[in-house]
């Protein structure tokens, strides 16, 4: 056992309920040492073997340390000549030792701990910080220097976080924001709104007696949501005139996809990666192939809406890549670590749309897991990605316990596609662009229908990209076909290519060559043949 892990129990044995009475930022009293060295040094052990690229423990410190500098402007920490550690305030030194060794983490722990006691006893405004404001501000610095993923969250937030991640209680409606009003996007069946009459449409004026008018989509959420059997009032104005309705909580399945026939499309909607979504997919997918509505068209394609999604679970990604490829590597994690290198199969699988062309509609908004999806089904041949280029967000994090109760997230992994390109910064680039405007995109259909792929340059330099890229490079690529919000010209590119095979198979992705990544370990997502009801999480991990 390292001596990280024996300060953690030593923490534990001296205050057991530290974590429950962690002030919040900005009003501590007092100063915990020994919890500031707990905390970082937990973090720096746990760090260390894990970022993207090699970085010392004493680098690590000297840029968190920074956050006292943020602080106080008058602080500065100082590493001289690499041997002394040294806190300089407004005209002396402070404080000064000599540095551990540049990796030992309880030791740059000890030392990160002193440093602040040095500063609380020299500043009013560090002071005023409280323990939790220094771990914060400490943290926010030293994550300054390595992506915008990797965060520590305080004990409040961390809280927070695990009830997002396990579900809240909720009455079971999707709200949207249209022309500055709040509209009800969906309702989920045989949740309270949907016993209560509430239908998609509707125009909800307020929660619990407070105008919801300005508010934003975060805000609207966090007002439905609460603890399970609480009620809400919930005021709503539609055909019918004004009504006022009190709902009870409950605790639901988050509901991240619906489907709906648009002619003869089917277009499945995922609008997140939740515990249930590659079940919920499947669902869709086997109720839309099979039992067509009374009269409809017969069905010609199946398009997979992804815009504004921002991602999720992401081997609920993995499992929904397998309802439509029934084999091959669907993508790929790489990083220091070797529990962090894993390619994810598909082999086991089943398509449930045999025969139907599939198109994949992103936009700018479109990151993480989703990009995954829209990835795999592209690079695999299995769909035709249309609309922008996605956002690029392309890096995993996993999650630490800290000993104050928060927690650290921090990026571990680079996703790859199964061709091998990063998503991380370049996004992915559709085969048919739907951003450069309709001129743009009619003359890209003509190509299209003559079997010529007018992005084809730009699709070969993009998929032979390999990480790390240089940021001229990944904005010429990006170029290709900008990034926007998405639009009703999407659909319509769908269903041109749906009604024209030639045109769909021009699109296509060339084969997929041969591979083999050395250094990771497979792990299949097999899809049951009917998908049941729910899915137990596989991994907190996130993209």
């Amino acid at each position: 056992m390292n001596r990280s892990w024996l300060l953690l129990l030593l923490l534990a044995l001296v205050a057991p309920d530290r974590a429950a009475r962690a002030e919040p930022f900005g009003v501590g009293p007092s100063l915990s040492p020994v919890l500031v060295a707990g905390v970082t040094a937990t973090a720096f052990d746990f760090m260390a073997p894990r970022t993207l690229e090699p970085i010392p423990v004493a680098q690590m410190a000297m840029w968190g340390l920074r956050g006292l500098t943020t602080l106080d402007a008058r602080l500065t920490a100082d590493l001289q000549s690499g041997r002394t550690l040294r806190l300089i305030g407004p005209s002396r030194v402070l404080f000064s030792r000599p540095a551990p060794a540049p990796d030992n983490a309880a030791a740059w722990g000890e030392a990160v701990s002193q440093m602040v006691r040095a500063a609380w006893d020299g500043s009013d405004s560090v002071r005023r910080a409280g323990t939790q404001g220094i771990l914060r501000s400490f943290f926010d610095e030293l994550f300054n220097h390595l992506d915008p993923y990797s965060r520590y969250a305080t004990p409040a937030e961390a809280s927070a976080d695990r009830a997002r991640r396990s579900g809240r209680a909720s009455v079971g409606l999707r709200p949207q924001l249209r022309t500055g009003q709040v509209l009800v996007e969906s309702v989920q069946p045989g949740g309270p709104a949907s016993l209560a009459g509430i239908r998609a449409g509707e125009r909800i004026t307020a929660i619990d007696g407070e105008p919801v008018q300005g508010a934003d989509l975060q805000s609207i959420n966090a007002l439905l949501a609460g603890p399970e059997g609480s009620r809400l009032t919930l005021a709503l104005r539609g055909r019918e005139g004004t009504r006022t309705l009190v709902l009870e909580r409950v605790s639901l399945p988050e509901e991240t996809v619906t489907a709906t026939r648009h002619d003869e499309l089917l277009v499945v909607r995922i609008t997140s990666f939740a515990a249930n979504t590659a079940a919920r997919l499947g669902q869709e997918l086997i109720a839309g192939t099979t039992a067509p509505p009374a009269g409809a068209a017969p069905l010609q394609g199946i398009v997979i809406d992804l815009r504004g999604n921002r991602g999720g679970l992401l081997r609920q990604a993995v499992a929904a890549s397998a309802m439509l490829v029934p084999g091959g590597v669907v993508a790929v994690t790489a990083g220091r670590d070797p529990a962090a290198a894993v390619e994810y199969r598909a082999d086991g699988g089943r398509d449930l749309a045999p025969g139907l062309p599939v198109i994949v509609i992103v936009d700018g908004r479109s990151a993480s897991a989703a990009e995954v999806l829209a990835a795999a089904l592209a690079d695999q041949r299995r769909a035709v990605v249309i609309g922008s280029t996605t956002l690029g967000k392309g890096l995993v994090q996993t999650i630490v316990p800290l000993p104050d109760g928060g927690e650290l997230s921090l990026t571990w992994a680079r996703l790859l596609a199964p061709r091998g390109w990063p998503l991380q910064a370049l996004g992915v680039l559709p085969q048919l662009c739907t951003s450069l405007g309709q001129d743009a995109l009619a003359r890209n259909l003509a190509s299209l229908a003559r079997g010529q792929q007018p992005l084809q340059a730009g699709l070969e330099r993009h998929r032979a990209a390999r990480a790390p890229l240089a940021p001229p490079a990944v904005l010429e690529i990006r170029a290709i076909c900008p990034a926007a919000e998405g639009s009703d010209l999407d659909l319509l590119a769908a269903a041109e290519l749906v009604r024209s095979p030639a045109s769909y198979t021009a699109a296509l992705m060339p084969p997929l060559p041969p591979r083999s990544i050395l250094g990771v370990r497979p792990i299949i997502a097999p899809m049951p043949a009917t998908p049941p009801p729910g899915l137990t999480p596989a991994s907190v991990v996130r993209n």
